[in-house]
């Protein structure tokens, strides 16, 4: 699905998001928008020295975004996780996805900072 909206999601989502993850599915109500990602089965750069296998997802975290056309935007994420043969236990990438102590994106959280709304 993402390489046919791979440059509108550019426009609309966190660069970070558009680069690792992929869109998977979305709903779409009146007044809330629903994106589902999952993270691109790639070995994590910090890793790439180590014997890893892909074991599945952690647990779908929800996050808002900036809202899109009156819409409310959730982020549905699914991170991906591997196992180190190296290290003989499982690892996976730090993202930064989320503001400390918030359920939004850093750059949401940042936006509504400076507009004193946050």
């Amino acid at each position: 699905m993402q390489g046919d909206y791979k440059e509108i999601l550019k426009l609309l989502l966190p660069e970070i998001i558009v680069e690792n993850f992929e869109l998977t599915s979305y709903k779409t109500t009146a007044e809330v928008m629903h994106l589902y990602l999952q993270e691109i089965n790639q070995r994590p750069k910090e890793f790439e020295t180590q014997k890893l296998e892909s074991k599945g997802f952690f647990d779908e975290i929800t996050v808002q975004d900036f809202p899109i056309r009156g819409h409310k935007v959730f982020l549905h994420i699914k991170r991906r996780r591997w196992y180190s043969y190296t290290q003989q236990k499982a690892v996976y990438r730090n993202w930064d996805l989320v503001a400390d102590g918030t359920r939004m994106t850093n750059e949401f959280a940042a936006f509504l900072n400076a507009i004193n709304r946050f």
